[in-house]
């Protein structure tokens, strides 16, 4: 994700001096103080100047309160998004996070994820290299040289993301936050309380891990965000899921070569997105070379006095003998089977929030909980688990908030999504199922297409390319959009803007296909 790079002077901004729980005052060449002390830091002479500015800084750390017009538990995308929003129109603005600023998407997400992904994308070009004409000879890849320079850039957007705090003047409260028995909603932080009229929850999620009384050993794996905690490119690995997580990591290590396997419980991945997509994507995994574990699940996992793990996998193939192999010298078990609300911890039960089975904050479509003044959004909800959607949702209710728009809230349907597989894919709106069971399915009717993008035309490697157009009614309005192939990540967005907007087939029909690309495809489909 970009960060973001808004203006303080926001519409109706007020800015307000503050105090960081350390003590360390916001500076800003006493353009924060108050209108008679900032007058004389320009009039006094340096010395003078000097003492006024230490007595300015005195008075605002008597004057620094702990009540706040909006808390916001959590700063990661969502959350930030919503604290600076909500300080451009006016209100006075606390974040409390513990850990890094940017939240999984930044840290442990999509970020270096995709800076991963764009590594192994050069790994698999390099393969056609000769196909193009280009001799090349001896090439080694260095998984430290990109971990430092992916890690340093991690660490600069934390940098960006403080000092857009700053400049929007929303003060950063460090540590845990959890709700106290007090009448009115208050948090407290490290051992003091703060309060607000409005307080956001968007802390996020993490990723599970079984328990040692379900898969003795399973703690000797890692999840996603010990991914980005290797020091080296393993020379074995199993992953366990059929998520979009735990394809995109089986990719990446694959590609850059890690012999890879990938266990899962059932037949194919991806198993709700459209049914085209996860046929394709399980067949280009197994043509890329990870080996696709079927009907398989782990039932314990142990560790040599080397290191290295061994593995027990039982499959259970249907119509077939139950077997259970070992697999041994195992560099690295990574588990992507799923992810868990951070909601432990926070004390929702002394405000009686009501959350699902999972822990997850039930909202209703404003970001309301059932607390009056406590909102929630983002992972946290476990609805659209992507950062754009917290990021969108959040702007949205500041505005509602602190602006007075009473309607303005997220429009959750059709949200297009990518899944940086091998190649990417990018889906938006109803699956075919999915759309015979709203419209019924006299009333749908699909186009799809398969072909190896010209791309391939010269090389040996080779990769497909999927599209389904999924319509709907008399009209043949497309209700959803899906695909796999070579620029699939990027052309989406465009197209989604079409379908958000309500295109028919027809539409499409009436646009002037670009050639030669891979995107013609969706306005020529018959």
């Amino acid at each position: 994700m970009r960060a973001a790079n808004h203006s303080a002077g926001g519409r109706g901004h007020r800015s307000v001096p503050g105090q960081s729980e350390g003590g360390r005052v916001r500076r800003g060449g006493g353009m924060g103080l108050p209108p008679r002390l900032r007058l004389a830091s320009f009039l006094f002479l340096p010395a003078a100047a000097a003492r006024a500015k230490a007595r300015a800084m005195a008075q605002l750390r008597a004057s620094s309160s702990s009540a706040f017009d909006f808390l916001v538990l959590g700063g990661g995308s969502g959350g930030l998004a919503c604290a600076r929003r909500a300080a451009e129109l006016g209100a006075r603005v606390a974040v409390v996070e513990k850990g890094a600023l940017g939240g999984t998407c930044v840290n442990v997400g999509c970020v270096p994820k995709k800076v991963m992904w764009n590594t192994a994308v050069h790994s698999e070009f390099i393969h056609d290299h000769e196909d193009y004409g280009f001799e090349i000879s001896n090439v080694k890849f260095n998984w430290r040289v990109i971990k430092e320079k992916r890690d340093a850039y991690v660490k600069r957007l934390n940098e960006i993301y403080q000092n857009n705090l700053d400049k929007a003047h929303v003060e950063t409260i460090r540590g845990h936050a959890s709700f106290t028995t007090d009448q009115k909603p208050t948090v407290e932080v490290a051992g003091k309380k703060y309060t607000a009229p409005h307080i956001l929850i968007a802390t996020g999620g993490q990723p599970l891990i079984p328990s040692e009384s379900e898969i003795p050993g399973a703690k000797l794996g890692i999840t996603s965000d010990g991914f980005f905690e290797l020091e080296e490119l393993p020379k074995r690995s199993i992953i366990v899921g059929a998520g979009y997580i735990a394809v995109e990591l089986a990719g990446i290590l694959s590609a850059l070569g890690s012999k890879t396997s990938l266990l899962i419980r059932y037949d194919k991945v991806l198993r709700n997105f459209d049914s085209m997509i996860s046929t394709n994507c399980t067949e280009e995994l197994e043509h890329s070379g990870v080996e696709v574990w079927k009907h398989a699940q782990i039932k314990s996992v142990t560790k040599s006095p080397s290191g290295r793990l061994a593995i027990t996998v039982a499959s259970s193939p249907p119509s077939q003998k139950p077997t259970v192999n070992t697999v041994e010298d195992v560099d690295c078990l990574l588990w992507a089977i799923g992810r868990e609300p951070n909601t432990k911890g926070l004390n929702l039960g002394q405000l009686d929030i009501k959350m699902d089975k999972l822990g997850h904050i039930i909202v209703d479509e404003f970001q309301n909980t059932n607390r009056k003044g406590i909102y929630a959004l983002g992972d946290v909800c476990g609805k659209a688990l992507l950062t754009p959607v917290a990021i969108a949702a959040g702007r949205k209710l500041a505005h509602r908030l602190f602006e007075g728009k009473e309607d303005s809230k997220l429009d959750y349907t059709n949200i297009p999504t990518v899944v940086f597989s091998h190649p990417p894919i990018g889906t938006i709106g109803l699956t075919e199922g999915e759309a015979i069971a709203t419209y019924g399915e006299k009333n749908v009717k699909t186009y799809t297409t398969n072909f190896i993008p010209m791309y391939h035309a010269v090389t040996k490697r080779k990769s497909k390319c999927v599209m389904k157009l999924v319509c709907a009614t008399k009209e043949e309005k497309v209700v959803g959009l899906h695909m796999q192939g070579l620029g699939c990540d990027e052309m989406l967005q465009g197209f989604a803007v079409a379908v958000k907007m309500g295109a028919t087939k027809a539409d499409f029909d009436r646009t002037v296909a670009i050639h030669p690309t891979s995107s013609e495809e969706l306005v020529t489909l018959r």
